[in-house]
């Protein structure tokens, strides 16, 4: 998710053993999930309920760990964008699990569906399951996947990121108080832990983080030939077309990219406004950080930028956009004096040009590029010229309008009149394409994902290949059911 993914701790660290620490846990779970044989419904239900006790239960340590992590993040923001989406994700893989094991009978067709005979699917557990998690969102990103992992029967190591370390410590605690370490277990420690965690034969590896990172951890499954999904996010653009509710269009825009200080990766990377229609965007987008945020240098539900590095980047971004021609308009001039120097100000950037690093790179911070058209073809070339995001997002009232961009675009997933919504619905699949990644998961397609559809054909006691020929010498029987076979 962040350009500068698996760089190093930011602050503080979790330290771990060497990574033949990581390989033991991983035949250990491989060992002992050969051994259990079947995987039954009753055990999978178990093993969710208790990562749903662990969630439930301990929400406010969470809260404590990230707020200790970020240094300033409000308890709101975690429970509402970070404990609650795992905890849907649980919850509905509970309620949906025997529906989703039972056998999909299929039709089996010539040749060889004749009385007697029988086609089914069944969706059989992987085996171990890795999982590397960011540090924006690491309870979501690591328990969301985890639903559709256990409840596809599967065992699972994950990877949290070094970069949150208090929340990583907390993980492995309470996992370790809630789950054998042979079903379930955290590895912790930095960049060099992460890289040999990407190179284990695991039967399954699920990645979310920059689409840099993201290139070296195929890479490294590749030596093993092991299945991946991979959640890259990008920069995903926002088209607000003239019959939107230009408020309603700010409010949902700003909320989006403000609520963990741009540091999500389905945050609107830049938007694409009429115009006529920018002066007016930017005079509601004052307006709205005015109410919503008031001193906001100080004020308790501004989150802060996960380090100082992230934050000196973010100046950087800006400045070489002013220093190309891009005017910076900061949301809110009055900068009160500021506990936490990780607080970075919401900020549009007018004007940008393709030639600005604001342009090429994955954003993840309160910035917010603003781009003018006069044509709605303006922006469907330049979304069409550029690597295909995680997410679009359009307001506006136009079916007409719609329809020609979802026919146009291509995007891991779609938002209309809103922003990220689409991720909370667990009945959508949730993934990237292209250089937003591969693969996706949520609900049943997370179980899918993480299952093996076994093919399972059942033959009839009928002697079908003597019936029709099949045995050689080859003769006028069997050339009359090829022609049978074979008609237009």
């Amino acid at each position: 998710m962040s350009p500068q993914e698996n760089q190093g701790p930011a602050h503080g660290a979790v330290t771990a053993g060497p990574p033949a620490a990581a390989e033991a846990l991983l035949e250990r779970q491989r060992a002992a999930f050969i051994a259990e044989g079947t995987v039954t419904a009753r055990v999978r239900l178990d093993r969710l309920a208790r990562a749903l006790d662990l969630l439930v239960t301990h929400q406010q340590r969470f809260c404590d760990a990230l707020a200790e992590d970020y240094g300033q993040r409000p308890p709101a923001v975690t429970l509402l964008m970070d404990v609650y989406p795992a905890v849907q994700a649980i919850r509905h893989a509970r309620r949906n699990l025997r529906r989703w094991m039972r056998p999909r009978h299929v039709s089996t067709g010539l040749p060889l569906g004749v009385p007697g005979t029988s086609s089914e699917i069944l969706h059989q557990p992987l085996g171990v399951v890795g999982i590397i998690s960011p540090w924006n969102f690491p309870v979501a990103l690591s328990f969301g996947p985890l639903a559709a992992v256990l409840a596809a029967g599967n065992r699972c190591l994950i990877k949290p990121s070094e970069i949150t370390p208090a929340t990583t410590a907390l993980m492995q605690e309470l996992i370790r108080r809630h789950f054998d370490p042979s079903e379930l277990a955290v590895v912790c420690g930095g960049p060099e832990i992460a890289e040999a965690f990407s190179r284990l034969p695991f039967d399954h590896l699920m990645f979310t983080g920059s689409t840099a990172v993201g290139r070296k951890v195929m890479e490294a499954a590749a030596q093993h030939l092991v299945p991946l999904t991979l959640e890259l996010g990008g920069k995903c653009p926002v088209i607000v077309g003239r019959s939107a509710d230009l408020g309603r269009a700010v409010d949902r825009i700003l909320l989006g990219k403000l609520a963990n200080a741009g540091q999500v990766c389905l945050a609107p990377d830049h938007v694409f406004v009429p115009r006529e229609m920018l002066e007016p965007f930017v005079s509601a987008a004052q307006s709205w950080v005015g109410r919503a945020y008031p001193a906001w240098a100080t004020n308790q539900d501004y989150p802060s930028l996960i380090s100082a590095r992230h934050a000196a980047r973010a100046h950087e971004l800006v400045a070489d956009a002013v220093s190309k021609g891009g005017r910076a308009v900061t949301l809110q001039d009055a900068r009160p004096a500021a506990r936490d120097e990780r607080r970075f100000p919401p900020t549009l950037v007018l004007d940008p040009t393709e030639s600005m690093r604001i342009m090429r790179e994955e954003i993840f911070a309160p910035i917010l590029p603003v781009l003018t058209y006069d044509r709605l073809e303006d922006p469907l070339r330049e979304i069409g010229g550029r690597p295909r995001p995680l997410a679009l997002y359009y307001f506006g009232s136009d079916s007409r309008e719609l329809g020609q961009i979802l026919g146009r675009t291509v995007s891991g997933g779609v938002t209309v009149n809103d922003i990220a919504a689409h991720f909370m619905v667990q009945n959508l699949p949730f993934g990237g394409v292209g250089a937003s990644g591969m693969g996706a998961y949520h609900g049943e397609q997370g179980f899918r994902q993480f299952s093996h559809a076994r093919a399972i054909f059942r033959q009839t006691r009928l002697d079908l290949a003597g019936l029709i020929g099949l045995r050689p010498p080859y003769g006028a029987r069997m050339r009359r059911f090829l022609g049978i076979l074979l008609r237009r």
